[in-house]
């Protein structure tokens, strides 16, 4: 046991030797392993940072969230939107009444306009909907409070701000009480939303404005038909049945025959979810290969200078083994070297990943996720390449005869 701790101590001093002996090479050698395991801890965190970004904005649509698109017709065996709405305030009534695994239902008749409170004005969109509307979307109201059951059904012009709305028409505050113009129309602000940020496509939720979905058709929009339909299933686990019971309810109340194509369609928080996910696996697999290449490349490196090394110290390697060192001694100074190499490596490079993901980060502004397991399996994947593309020139070197290397010149 003895013998073999410093017979190992042996090997670690002369490999370190070695490889100090060539400082330039050495860090050279190294480098491909470095700009790998930098790489991968980068792409990680970004992709990280980019499934929770993409997941907490999903999560903020809201609570079991459906939304029903009118006017949707097969062609070329897709979905598309034919900009006719086929969907209406009675369509969502009955939703509510005879749809047991949906919760909450609300029409949703958009239109643009510019929003009016004094010699301030903003262009947003408006949105009519109902007092479901909050409970889908789990979203409160930082003042004030939502307009009720009875503003829809007298049509009331009253209306609730978003947060950046409410910002660039009162900057000193005080939104709810007072009065904006809507086309014209005079809106009694009853509330404001609290600030959820942008959704999956970059949008501010918070530029918006709702009132109830009569005022809106009515006064604002002239139409009778609205724009989608949100739902929220009573549960997670009735996401799919409250899908399958609003399609079944619609296509008898569109009259739509057996084996016809449905005249809207559906998606659910799920579907958005799993969408962005797969085309965030994609991607995040994409740079994690080009990362995985130049971990390649820093072991083919490795085994090049290897072999460079060995051919070098052919002369000592005779003179090792004719003093008493045997083959698996040889074979171990070696491997050794290679695997102190990768090993520095990897932790260089999980320091300048580090560091990336910092700057990233701050430079960028985007959101960031170093994640444990990515710096492990990174570090882990580096000490096996130093073996692997190590093990070749180590064996090369254990094989030499002894004779001919200190015949060699």
């Amino acid at each position: 046991m003895k013998n073999s701790v410093v017979r190992f101590g042996n090997i670690t001093v002369v490999g370190l030797k070695a490889i100090s002996r060539n400082k330039m090479r050495s860090f050279l050698t190294m480098l491909g392993i470095v700009i790998g395991v930098g790489c991968v801890i980068v792409v990680v965190a970004i992709g990280n940072g980019a499934s929770k970004s993409i997941q907490d904005t999903i999560n903020s649509l809201g609570s079991n969230f459906i939304m029903i698109f009118p006017g949707a017709t097969s062609q070329s065996g897709a979905k598309i939107f034919t900009g006719n709405s086929t969907l209406t305030p009675e369509d969502s009534d009955a939703i509510k009444a005879e749809c047991p695994a949906v919760a909450y239902v609300t029409p949703n008749m958009r239109t643009a306009a510019q929003v009016v409170a004094g010699e301030l004005n903003w262009g947003t969109s408006i949105y009519g909907v109902n007092p479901d509307w909050p409970f889908i979307r789990s979203w409160n109201c930082s003042d004030g409070a939502f307009f009720s059951d009875s503003d829809v059904k007298s049509a009331t012009k009253v209306c609730v701000l978003g947060a950046t709305v409410a910002e660039n028409l009162f900057p000193q505050g005080g939104a709810v009480g007072q009065t904006v113009r809507i086309k014209n129309v005079p809106f009694k602000v009853v509330g404001v939303l609290d600030r959820k940020g942008g959704n999956t496509m970059g949008q501010d939720q918070d530029d918006q404005v709702l009132a109830p979905y009569t005022t809106v058709m009515k006064r604002l929009a002239g139409q009778s038909k609205v724009s989608m339909i949100m739902a929220s299933a009573a549960s997670p686990d009735q996401v799919q049945d409250a899908q399958d019971q609003i399609e079944a309810l619609l296509r008898q109340r569109h009259r739509i025959p057996a084996g016809g194509d449905s005249d809207f369609m559906m998606r659910s928080q799920e579907e958005i979810a799993a969408a962005q996910n797969a085309q965030m696996g994609i991607l995040r697999t994409l740079l994690i290969s080009i990362a995985g290449i130049s971990l390649l490349i820093g072991g083919i490196g490795i085994m090049n200078i290897m072999l460079v090394s060995v051919t070098e110290r052919t002369r000592e390697i005779g003179i090792r083994m004719a003093i008493g060192a045997k083959g698996r001694h040889v074979l171990l100074q070696f491997l050794f070297e290679a695997v102190t190499l990768s090993i520095v490596g990897g932790l260089i490079g999980i320091l300048l990943g580090a560091g990336g993901s910092a700057l990233v980060a701050r430079v960028l502004k985007w959101p960031i996720v170093v994640s444990p397991s990515s710096i492990i399996i990174a570090f882990g994947v580096a000490g096996a390449v130093g073996v692997f593309f190590g093990f070749y020139p180590a064996r090369k070197a254990a094989q030499l005869d002894p004779i001919d290397a200190l015949r060699y010149e």
